[in-house]
């Protein structure tokens, strides 16, 4: 390739000649180029859609200049006869060469292209153009993609760092400003000075792609030993020269004793790489805040990027596909130097060093056990997928941290199981002996077992290949002098080894790997004087549930674990029950400041049974309320959509006017579905529940015969929510002594190419018996009576003032307040919004309901929407209704509302969901 770069402009004009090698025994008639720059040139390519899976909209929203594009200009054979190319099956990131003349088995053709690369802005994804001039190139130009089982790779970019491109040989011309510098992962072989610009030539042998940094300062270093030369881009300027060069000799020559030698002669290890996967945990606090040491910080950061990049310049697999490979040996390979070169160093770092955080379950844990309890977040709320999955189906938290820590366990697990550094060997031939070959997981599985003396198939079948669980646990457990007959029982049925310990004053004095266990087994071992018995001491099995993993051999009553009480949060530690008590704050105008403590058993994981009670002051009553819950969580693991019931009781007591409590308590039964392609953001559930609610009566509220009652609830909802579309529809029946009514809602949000969003939203309601005589139980034209507490008012009976204009979005959905705001009989609405600037929108609502012994009535409103964040805070600022012109009202302020959302768990939600 010969290229110029324009850094004002921020694109490149690239002439390439590309010679294509037929090295199989097919005769090739079309060749597929990856085109992945291209990507970011359409809000309707697979990156744009990836990127709205993830609530991401800035991609959505950015102008053209941000944008990237491929610009072909012409591809001419060896006898420069026209090549005809299109995008196939409407992937704008690929290119389909239709040849002239096919390539025959074991020939090779020219092609010359000519071509403009548009760089896109890197807040995207990290690599492009940077506003301080930086410009990062990755994934940029025009290269044959992998042919496998007689056919290219058709693999569209979503932004996984996963280019599906063939080895190649390259050759580059670069030609750059004089005043900027060139960073690469391959060799620099001359530099020419011109009269304003310089040109580079670079080349290398049997790489996957070409990471280019251009900059106006280099700030890039070069280490390099007789294994291998690194260029540098981590930023860490508390960390000496000389201590980095001292890291980087380490990191190689551990690298190359477990690997081999490297095919690679230079390897680019950038800040962007590490960004974009960085070293989940403590690690990614703020310097002053960061429980490691500036070099143990740096080490890690180059460990996790070096291993990264080394394994792609190496091994040669499809990333989409086998990417568990790639994880399995960065992860279990940084478990390892972590054991050999940091043994006493904790999960957190210095802060375990401090006595008033002793007492923290996660304070003491090695530092390599936070991989097993990241994946078991992910397998504790039954998100987990299997390891053969697809990248590109993964959801980001499994494609960024749960996977790859599982994929690292479950080569460490293998490694326990096989000893004798099976696995390390293994790993080493697989990589060595396919270095110029493009490979799969099929060979790597067919070289692990040549090489081992036991059955593993078991590995590949269930660890890879499944999302089973592994949870073993003890039965009866009966000793003599002599022996010791153990029962252990599969709680899943996932017949995998589970290693048994016997233990001694907490001393190991034996262990043996159990095989074949698939229900549950009767063993007889000797007693070697053992006083406890335990499953997985060490955690080599990444099992579900280490709570039930040990038996004590001394006295009568095995395995009473004592109660412990801890402040906030802490992980699940097997040999104790857990209590947490937590500060909690509530607020309504009513009680003012609720001041409490909620005591509860859950820990950081999800649990099967979850309890919490939050007795809390009222500070304006100086009186008790508070609220529990209890919650039975029964994941469904099987195939199919249904993937959890859960069974919950939960009560409240709080004042819902000034003088009056309300006491509710709620049984309930949800059974929760999900689309078994977990990045669809599709949910479906179907609720039944009891509500039971009793009111003190109040001087302050008019409505009569409305202190004790109950109803019967059941809802469908469906939800289908991503960046740039949102859909949910939601039916409910309610069933009581005095009424029964059936309703439903849909909400429909779309943001379109031309950046205009419109939101509507439908609801439709009515009685079918009604013989109460007041409007507690109508439906609300502007605000529902929320006689369920579902929810969270500030000021639930509030009539006027502020408080009575928070907005909540249910029922009939007007902003504006009329004579008549309930409906007795029935209620239809439709409401839609439209912005016309940013987070600036418009907003109308028409409505018609009906009451008994009354005409039906129709009325309507609009106004300016300010949608701030988005069902979390919003203003809607009345312009015009049924009642007039709302501007020209004196009070105008008591007519706006305003949507506001103070609960913590919603909140948090709103940064979650990109991740789950």
């Amino acid at each position: 390739m010969t290229v110029r770069i324009n850094t004002e402009e921020k694109t490149l004009l690239v002439k390439q000649v590309l010679t294509f090698n037929n090295s199989t025994k097919d005769t090739i008639k079309h060749i597929i180029l990856n085109d992945w720059n291209n990507a970011f040139s359409s809000k309707s390519s697979a990156l744009a859609k990836k990127y709205s899976d993830e609530f991401v909209r800035t991609f959505h929203l950015a102008s053209e200049k941000e944008r990237g594009f491929t610009d072909i200009k012409t591809i001419v054979d060896e006898n420069s006869q026209i090549i005809e190319w299109n995008r196939p099956n409407g992937k704008v990131d690929l290119v389909k060469l239709q040849l002239n003349k096919p390539i025959l088995p074991f020939s090779k053709d020219t092609y010359t292209l000519i071509y403009l690369v548009k760089i896109p802005d890197a807040k995207f994804t990290r690599y492009g153009y940077e506003s301080n001039g930086r410009i990062l190139l990755k994934n940029w130009f025009l290269n044959p993609s992998r042919y496998e089982h007689k056919q290219f790779v058709l693999q569209s970019n979503e932004n996984l760092d996963d280019i599906p491109n063939a080895f190649s040989d390259f050759e580059i011309e670069f030609e750059l400003p004089t005043n900027y510098s060139l960073s690469s992962n391959l060799s620099e072989i001359s530099t020419t000075e011109l009269t304003d610009s310089k040109k580079i030539v670079l080349n290398s042998k049997n790489k996957s792609d070409v990471a280019i940094v251009v900059q106006p300062t280099n700030t890039y270093q070069t280490y390099k030993n007789e294994i291998i030369e690194v260029s540098c881009g981590l930023e860490d300027n508390r960390v000496k020269d000389i201590d980095k060069a001292i890291i980087f000799d380490r990191v190689s020559r551990f690298t190359a004793s477990k690997l081999g030698l490297p095919l690679a002669t230079k390897i680019l290890i950038t800040q962007e790489d590490y960004a974009r996967q960085p070293f989940y945990g403590l690690n990614q606090l703020p310097s002053f805040l960061s429980p490691f040491s500036n070099e143990l910080m740096f080490e890690l950061k180059f460990l996790k990027t070096y291993l990264n990049n080394y394994l792609k310049e190496n091994l040669n697999l499809n990333q989409r596909k086998d990417y568990w490979i790639y994880d399995g040996i960065q992860v279990f390979l940084m478990m390892q130097y972590a054991d050999e070169y940091f043994p006493d160093l904790k999960m957190t770092g210095n802060v375990a060093n401090l006595k008033i955080l002793k007492s923290y379950h996660f304070i003491n844990l090695d530092f390599n056990q936070q991989y097993n309890y990241l994946y078991m977040l992910m397998a504790r709320k039954n998100l987990d997928q299997p390891l053969n999955e697809p990248k590109n189906k993964l959801i980001k938290f499994n494609e960024q941290i749960a996977s790859k820590y599982r994929a690292g366990l479950s080569f460490k697990y293998l490694d326990s199981y096989l000893g004798n550094e099976i696995v390390h060997n293994t790993i080493k031939e697989y990589i060595q002996e396919n270095q110029y070959l493009g490979t799969n997981s099929r060979q790597f599985e067919t070289v692990m077992l040549k090489n081992s003396p036991k059955d593993i198939n078991w590995f590949f079948r269930t660890v890879i290949e499944t999302r089973d669980l592994i949870d073993y646990k003890f039965g009866k457990v009966t000793k003599t002098e002599d022996s010791i007959t153990v029962n252990i029982k599969n709680k899943t049925h996932t017949n995998v080894p589970i290693s048994l310990y016997q233990l001694k004053d907490n001393q190991v004095i034996n262990k043996i790997w159990i095989t074949n266990i698939k229900t549950d087994s009767t063993f007889v071992i000797p007693r070697l004087a053992a006083d406890k018995l335990t499953l997985n001491y060490y955690n080599e099995v990444p099992e579900y549930n280490l709570r039930n993993n040990w038996k004590s051999l001394k006295g009568f009553f095995f395995n009473n674990r004592p109660f412990k009480f801890i402040f906030f949060k802490d992980l699940e530690e097997p040999y104790y029950n857990q209590i947490f008590y937590v500060p909690e704050v509530e607020f309504n105008i009513y009680d003012g400041i609720a001041l409490g403590m909620r005591i509860n058993n859950r820990s950081i994981l999800n649990k099967p049974f979850s309890l919490s009670a939050t007795p809390m002051f009222s500070s304006n009553t100086g009186k008790i309320v508070g609220k529990f819950s209890a919650i039975v969580d029964d994941n469904v693991r099987e195939k199919g959509n249904l993937y959890n019931i859960r069974y919950m009781l939960t009560g409240h007591r709080f004042h819902y006017t000034t003088d009056a409590f309300y006491t509710n308590l709620v049984p309930s039964i949800q059974f929760r579905f999900r689309d078994e392609n977990l990045r669809k953001n599709k949910n479906e559930f179907i609720q039944l529940r009891q509500v039971y609610v009793n009111r003190d009566k109040s001087e302050f509220t008019i409505d009569s015969n409305t202190e004790n009652y109950n109803v019967f609830n059941l809802k469908y909802g469906n939800y289908q929510s991503e960046g740039t579309k949102h859909y949910s529809l939601l039916n409910d029946l309610q069933i009581a002594n005095s009424f029964g009514k059936v309703a439903t809602e849909i909400h429909y949000r779309k943001l379109f190419k031309n950046n205009r969003q419109i939101g509507f939203r439908f609801f439709a309601g009515a009685f079918m018996y009604n013989s109460t005589n007041s409007d507690f139980f109508s439906f609300g034209l502007d605000r529902p009576n929320d006689y369920m507490f579902d929810y969270d008012l500030l000021g639930r009976s509030e009539t006027t003032g502020i408080y009575s204009q928070q907005y909540v979005y249910a029922e009939g959905g007007l902003k504006s307040k009329f004579d008549t705001r309930y409906a007795n009989q029935w209620m239809t609405t439709l409401n839609g919004t439209l912005n016309i600037w940013n987070w600036i929108q418009i907003y109308g609502d028409v409505g018609m309901f009906k009451n008994k012994y009354h005409s039906a009535k129709f009325v309507y409103d609009s106004g300016l929407h300010l949608n701030l964040v988005p069902d979390y805070f919003e203003l809607f600022l009345p312009v015009y209704s049924s009642n007039g012109f709302e501007l020209n009202s004196n009070n105008y302020g008591e007519k706006v509302r305003f949507v506001v959302t103070l609960t913590p768990k919603t909140l948090i939600s709103l940064f979650t969901r990109k991740w789950f």
